[in-house]
């Protein structure tokens, strides 16, 4: 079936190339649209029936089912495809369309695995998608499936886990490939598909799934399709992305709680203990205060000042929108703050609140912190420095909760459970593949995109610069207001239209614009 797909798809190679890349750019555009337009409601209830497969990264069955579904996805567009396993570990899957004409090859990354959910937290089952006619938050409506109109409106969104994060753009990608074989337009460069399964839990076994299937996932770059467009809908294209690495952090008390009124000012109180010293780590602009710990930055260069200075300002929007009457970093705009490390304290526990607040002293406080790291840090040097400035504090550091013995003999104790984590990445915005995406994109939606020279969260680029020295870009197409990771998660269907178009441009010219001087 490959075969029979890769000789249709090279019977116009001859009139392919006679126009400027930016008439190509056009009628591939005109094609793809045409074709998107009469297969919406195809091309949703694929979607759907994939997003309906559970994809916590640590159920392992529903795992295999998402990559046993993917697989099946794949080779009914005439890609070679399998399962990619590392012993018990979740599964990748893998596929590759070879073009005999092609002198580059380009590896396409998205995950298919989803973040935990909290149903209680959920307006709908996030196992069972739904369309709504505008964003939850706005009123939106319950489409009926049968419903449905022709065409579907671009601003109706798709409620479920994933929509966004990541199985639309898988959908995108291989949707591309239906639409430039229905208009018999060739690829130009040689495919193929990485398709992670634990990509929410950390990557933990992506390193070993790399090092095992290297001479296979061979190219000459990656294309990540993870992450959203920017805050004003322009198309995003990102170079690097930051690292991260998280620690659980606890400090202790008496060993029961004690009465507030006999023992307050006495007893050391954690909690305090603990606030006090969180704000000796971070002040209140995001500064971190930690000696030492913006030594290993490493200065931006010219090319990607000049990038940061032209993406538009949404500060303001942005406050608006969040319900913010300020916002950290010292006046610094969003774009430049992202290009620093940060330190988030994502979590804090410590005795009780409201109706079940006790007036007692707690016996332990604790804080659940991400940090971000920017090149050329790493999660050991960011660990080291963390746990002299602990140090300084005068606690003494432990791994594992401690002794009655220790407690008594150490005036304040922290036990530290650091995460893996993984180091930050970033691409020469000035590579030839860097200038020819962005002119390509640029070609395709026919206006300037923002370039980011590193996206604010965190992916495992490093890993495929490392491990197969290849150069990694970002190209991601969902709606910066999904609600990824949270409840609610959606995707605005216009961001899937939109994306479709953009991969089958680059399937079918990234090539040309290789080559072209």
């Amino acid at each position: 079936m490959m075969r029979c797909m890769i000789a249709l798809l090279l019977l116009p190679s001859l009139t392919l190339g006679q126009r400027s890349l930016a008439e190509d750019v056009s009628l591939t555009r005109e094609r793809v649209r045409a074709y998107r337009l009469a297969h919406e409601r195809a091309i949703l209830d694929e979607l759907v029936g994939f997003l309906s497969i559970p994809n916590v990264a640590s159920d392992r069955e529903a795992i295999r089912r998402n990559a046993e579904f993917l697989r099946a996805m794949l080779e009914r567009r005439g890609v070679r495809a399998e399962i990619l396993d590392i012993g018990d570990a979740p599964p990748a899957v893998y596929g590759e369309l070879l073009v005999p004409t092609a002198r580059h090859t380009i590896v396409f990354y998205a995950h298919f695995d989803g973040q935990p959910v909290d149903p209680s937290q959920w307006a709908s089952d996030p196992w069972t998608p739904v369309l709504r006619d505008r964003p939850l938050e706005h009123g939106g409506r319950v489409v009926p499936w049968s419903a449905i109109p022709t065409p579907i409106p671009g601003e109706w969104r798709l409620y479920a886990r994933s929509a966004s994060d990541d199985k639309s753009p898988i959908v995108a990608l291989l949707t591309a490939l239906d639409a430039l074989r229905a208009a018999q337009i060739p690829p130009s460069v040689n495919i193929k598909f990485f398709f992670e399964g634990e990509e929410e839990a950390g990557s933990p076994h992506l390193r070993t799934i790399l090092q095992k299937y290297a001479d296979r996932l061979k190219a000459d770059a990656w294309v990540l399709c993870d992450g959203p467009v920017h805050q004003t809908r322009r198309q995003q294209v990102y170079f690097g992305a930051r690292g991260i690495v998280d620690l659980e952090l606890t400090v202790y008390g008496p060993v029961r709680p004690l009465h507030s009124g006999h023992y307050g000012n006495w007893a050391p109180n954690p909690a305090a203990l603990l606030a006090q010293l969180l704000a000796s780590m971070r002040d209140e602009d995001g500064h971190i205060r930690i000696p030492g710990f913006y030594d290993d930055v490493r200065p931006l260069t010219e090319s990607e000042r000049r990038a940061l200075a032209e993406i538009p300002d949404i500060d303001a929007a942005l406050r608006e929108e969040l319900g913010l009457g300020w916002s950290e970093g010292g006046g610094r705009r969003l774009v430049e703050l992202i290009m620093a490390p940060a330190l988030n304290v994502r979590g804090l526990r410590a005795g009780h609140v409201g109706e079940t607040a006790q007036n007692a002293i707690p016996t332990e406080a604790r804080a659940s912190i991400d940090f971000r790291l920017v090149p050329d840090q790493t999660p050991e040097s960011v660990r080291r420095r963390v746990e002299e400035h602990l140090r300084r504090q005068g606690f003494t550091i432990v791994t594992e909760a401690p002794t009655l013995e220790q407690r008594r003999r150490h005036p304040k104790i922290a036990r530290l459970v650091w995460g893996p984590g993984y180091p930050p990445a970033r691409t020469s915005m000035d590579l030839p593949i860097s200038r020819a995406l962005v002119r390509l994109i640029e070609e395709t939606i026919g206006a300037p995109i923002v370039k980011m020279p590193t996206l604010g969260g965190s992916i495992p680029m490093y890993l495929f610069q490392e491990l197969l020295n290849v150069p990694v870009i970002g190209v991601p197409i969902v709606n910066h207001d999904n609600n990824q990771h949270g409840a609610n998660e959606n995707l605005r269907l216009q961001n899937l239209w939109d994306g479709i178009e953009l991969y089958a441009v680059l399937f079918a010219h990234l090539g040309r614009a290789l080559e072209a001087k």
